[in-house]
């Protein structure tokens, strides 16, 4: 992951501001420059941009590590290769297993709150940028970054802080995704006349980029015009990709899928049973797999994370159609619905190599046998994304207290660092 034209001088200074606490009295060491001298130069708040993209994808203690691990363990995704990796053995027992000092579920709600905080640095600065191309450009990722932050908080907690502060009051989960779409919605308007020059970070289509998070976040809101309006702005041709190399590695590789010791996919049918399970010649399932046989001495794990320099792309084409998909189908425009999830059936060309390759959908023209299908295929063409929890609570599965349970919780504990230092954290959800 390349940081372009930026002294190393930026690095330590992002580094240090990303480490620091929130608070306007805190400084950095006297070697270092302050933040209220960086935050009034335009190459500090690049710099800070760019450790926002840093600070959300690389090494364990990043929300992408955290989100997808935790997903794909609470929903059924990954399995536990070994016992001694305690907190992702309680995440995948989950039940009454997964407590508040869980350290994968403590980072990501620390990291996430941590990155909202930085992103407000660089929105509270923006005056500081005379050039209004750089500036937008500033906005994207500040916007891109605090709204994904949001996203996680929404996807595994009830309720969560949106502002910063010792006491921040909480929201509910509903107002904590609708605050992440107005950052998208506002990053859009600014993507549009944004200038990325030479010392931005590159990976992200910021244009397609925020019309596929509002889209992804307006469906989880249960606002099925919103979310089918901003899917179909989204770009399918163009790709929005976390960047790594061999220092700043892909977590998933780094961490799971380069040995035997922590984790792999659970099974060759990727966690499903039954009328989920893939067709025997469904694509996908060996785009995520070396092979369907499972052994005790190879990571079976493949797709994104085959080696420390492999992209994550923060969205895939198939999500795109399956939102139009579903959107259509739970507001019982079934033939619209049939022909985006045919797009994802029969797709060969997808720009990521995910391709089904199958016959068109010939099951019954219900709306539960269409959602089914929309569901089946969101398992299997989104595999180990840090999307099925969510799924599966949407879709209304079998939950951790019912039989067939396809979950182990439905909402996380909240992190001791917040309860031990924030009066008003809510009690626990029961699961």
């Amino acid at each position: 992951m390349q940081f372009k034209n930026i002294k190393y001088s930026f690095f330590v200074l992002v580094a240090a501001l990303l480490l620091a606490s929130c608070a306007k009295d805190e400084y950095l060491n006297p070697s270092q420059a302050s933040e209220e001298s960086v935050v009034k130069d335009i190459n500090g708040l690049i710099a800070l941009a760019n450790g926002l993209q840093q600070k959300y994808t690389v090494s364990r203690v990043s929300p992408v590590y955290s989100y997808i691990t935790a997903s794909g363990l609470s929903a059924g995704e990954l399995l536990v290769l070994n016992a001694g990796n305690t907190d992702e053995v309680n995440l995948q027992a989950g039940q009454a297993n997964l407590i508040s000092n869980n350290a994968v579920i403590s980072r990501l709600w620390e990291q996430s709150h941590l990155l909202k905080a930085n992103a407000n640095i660089i929105l509270d600065n923006l005056s500081n940028v005379g050039d209004e191309p750089t500036r937008n450009a500033l906005t994207c990722y500040a916007n891109l970054y605090k709204g994904l932050a949001l996203v996680q908080l929404g996807t595994f907690w009830e309720q969560a802080p949106i502002g910063i502060g010792k006491a921040a009051t909480f929201s509910p989960r509903k107002d904590v995704l609708t605050e992440a779409v107005k950052l998208f919605e506002a990053g859009s308007a600014a993507a549009a006349t944004a200038k990325f020059d030479a010392k931005f970070q590159t990976g992200i289509d910021f244009v397609s980029a925020f019309n596929a998070m509002t889209a992804r976040t307006y469906l989880m809101l249960g606002e099925y015009d919103k979310a089918a309006a901003a899917a179909a702005k989204v770009d399918l041709t163009k790709k929005s990709e976390f960047p790594y190399d061999d220092v700043a590695r892909n977590p998933i590789f780094e961490v799971h899928y380069s040995n035997v010791n922590v984790c792999e996919p659970v099974d060759a049918n990727l966690g499903l049973a039954g009328a989920l399970a893939p067709d025997e010649a469904d694509g996908r399932v060996l785009f995520y797999l070396k092979s369907k046989t499972f052994g005790n001495t190879t990571n079976e794990g493949k797709g994104f994370f085959t080696k420390f320099s492999d992209k994550i792309p923060l969205y895939l084409p198939g999500e795109i159609m399956l939102i139009k998909a579903e959107c259509a189908a739970r507001k019982s425009d079934l033939n619209t619905a049939v022909t985006e999830l045919n797009n994802v059936l029969t797709k060969t060309t997808d720009i990521f190599g995910v391709n089904a390759g199958l016959p068109a959908y010939t099951g019954a023209n219900t709306q539960d046998a269409i959602l089914l299908e929309i569901y089946r295929n969101r398992c299997i063409e989104l595999f180990n994304s840090g999307l099925k929890f969510e799924d599966s609570r949407r879709f209304n599965r079998p939950g951790p207290k019912d039989a067939g349970s396809e979950r182990s919780r439905n909402w996380y504990p909240y992190p001791l660092s917040e309860k031990d230092n924030n009066p008003n954290t809510p009690e626990n959800p029961e699961i």
